[in-house]
C-alpha cells in the first residue's frame, strides 16, 4: 500500500510567494543556511564535476552544484543515487532518456547557463551557492511554513534543506519524480531507501496541492 506522508517541497517552479518575500529569505538566508548544512554534512570539492559534492550519511545518493557553470558537465546542478535498488525494483534502463544512468548511477539535473563563477567559488561551498543565488535565482524556493530552502533540479526533481537544523528532523532531502520511474517498470512503492508518499506543495496560484514524489530525507543533527 502506498505510504501516506505529508511533506512540504520548496521549489520555484511550484511555490510562488510575494516577490519581495522571496527575494529577502532565499538572497539573504539561504546561502547562509546552506553553509551550516556543509558543516555537519559529507561535503567535497569534486575537480573533475568542477563543484561540490553533498553526499547523504549512508553515501546512497549526492547533490551536486557547481562551483563555474562554464565548465561543469553534464549539468550545473544534479542530484545522483545508486541505480540498483531501482532495478531491482523493476527498471528496465533502456526506457529511461539516455544519459540518466551512467556507471550503474541515476543522474538528474540541469544545466544553468555558461556563466563563469568568481574565484572564490571554488573555494568554498557557501561562496557557490552565493553565485547561483546571483546568477540564478528562480532556481530556488522556500517553504516559509516548514523552513525548507530547495533547488530545482528539472523535470519535479528537487534537493532541499533545512534553514534551521536545530528545529528540522529533516536536514536534507534527495526528491525525485517517480513517474519516469514507473514509466520505466519500476514498481516505486518497494525501491529500498526511498519513500513513495503523498507532498504537500504550492501551486503557482499559492494553492496547497498534493503531489507523488520519491524522498529520501536524512537528519544530520
Amino acid at each position: 500500500m502506498k505510504k501516506q506522508i505529508v511533506f512540504a517541497v520548496a521549489g520555484a517552479a511550484l511555490l510562488t510567494l510575494s516577490a519581495c518575500t522571496q527575494t529577502d529569505v532565499v538572497a539573504k538566508f539561504a546561502a547562509s543556511s546552506f553553509n551550516e548544512v556543509t558543516k555537519v554534512a559529507d561535503i567535497a570539492s569534486d575537480d573533475t564535476f568542477k563543484g561540490w559534492t553533498l553526499s547523504a550519511p549512508d553515501q546512497s545518493a549526492t547533490f551536486l552544484l557547481s562551483y563555474d557553470f562554464s565548465a561543469s558537465a553534464p549539468h550545473d546542478v544534479m542530484l545522483t543515487t545508486d541505480a540498483q535498488p531501482f532495478i531491482d525494483a523493476g527498471l528496465d534502463v533502456s526506457k529511461l532518456p539516455a544519459g540518466t544512468v551512467v556507471d550503474g548511477m541515476i543522474m538528474v539535473g540541469q544545466s544553468l547557463g555558461e556563466t563563469k563563477f568568481s574565484a572564490d567559488a571554488s573555494k568554498t561551498a557557501d561562496a557557490s551557492m552565493k553565485e547561483l543565488i546571483r546568477v540564478s535565482r528562480s532556481t530556488l524556493g522556500y517553504h516559509e511554513a516548514m523552513g525548507h530552502y530547495g533547488i530545482d533540479l528539472g523535470n519535479g526533481n528537487k534537493f532541499e534543506w533545512a534553514k534551521d537544523l536545530s528545529a528540522n528532523d529533516k536536514d536534507i532531502v534527495f526528491i525525485l519524480d517517480p513517474q519516469q520511474f514507473i514509466d520505466a517498470g519500476v514498481d516505486v512503492e518497494n525501491i529500498e531507501g526511498w519513500v513513495y508518499g503523498t507532498v504537500k506543495v504550492m501551486d503557482e496560484n499559492d494553492n496547497e496541492i498534493e503531489v507523488q514524489k520519491l524522498l529520501k530525507p536524512f537528519n544530520l543533527k
